[in-house]
């Protein structure tokens, strides 16, 4: 009877562990943004969400313009995180530090895009959206910097872009009519406080499983 009830205790500790042990796991994948995820973008420096909708640029490119807004809940603040050209990431896999991405826009299926434009009210390096249906070109590829080895969603990170070495950045102008009150986003050629980005709601994409909901999602 002693050596039964022995024997059924280790294999409740070894249960016990291995659960524990899966837990730990899943509690660690959670915690980074993996290719695939849906979310949106937080600047830390002046609150507002990447954001971008159907309203071309009238002037630069004339390519659909991405902005920041303060609004938490607007759904155009939507961007998917996907590898690049050619190259695509696997499903669910944690983003690493230093990864070449394409953050492609929700609602409208153009990628976040920078060129030698000039933006409209700073001056520095216009950023629009563009292609069709997640398919641009070679300018449309940012990587992910930061100082962990993945991406980890608590952290912020920068976005340089990979063929012009400029920052994804946001220095506070705003724009007049018909976007009014919108903050100017744009590529700056140094990191600096204006270009530190944070995921926030979103849905995040894990391995061989279900959309992991988070927040509004």
């Amino acid at each position: 009877m002693q050596i039964t009830l022995t024997v059924y205790a280790f294999i409740i500790s070894v249960l016990f562990l291995l659960l524990w042990s899966n837990c730990e796991g899943r509690e660690s994948e959670l915690n980074y943004v993996t290719c695939g995820s849906l979310v949106k973008l937080l600047n830390t420096r002046h609150n507002v969400r990447l954001h971008s909708h159907d309203v071309k640029y009238g002037s630069g490119s004339g390519q659909q313009s991405v902005t920041g807004v303060e609004n938490a809940d607007d759904a155009n603040s939507y961007w998917q995180i996907r590898g690049k050209p050619g190259r695509p990431c696997q499903r669910g896999a944690a983003v690493k530090c230093g990864q070449a991405v394409r953050i492609t826009h929700m609602k409208t299926g153009r990628n976040l895009h920078t060129h030698h434009f000039s933006s409209p009210l700073s001056n520095n390096q216009e950023v629009s959206a563009f292609g069709e249906n997640g398919e641009g070109d070679d300018l449309d590829v940012w990587t992910v910097q930061c100082d962990s080895i993945h991406w980890e969603r608590d952290e912020a990170v920068r976005f340089k872009h990979v063929g012009t070495d400029v920052f994804l950045s946001v220095t506070g102008e705003q724009y007049g009519h018909p976007i009014r009150g919108q903050h100017e986003v744009h590529g700056m050629s140094s990191p600096s406080q204006h270009n530190w980005w944070r995921a926030m709601e979103g849905v995040f994409i894990q391995p061989s499983q279900e959309p992991l909901r988070h927040d509004e999602l």
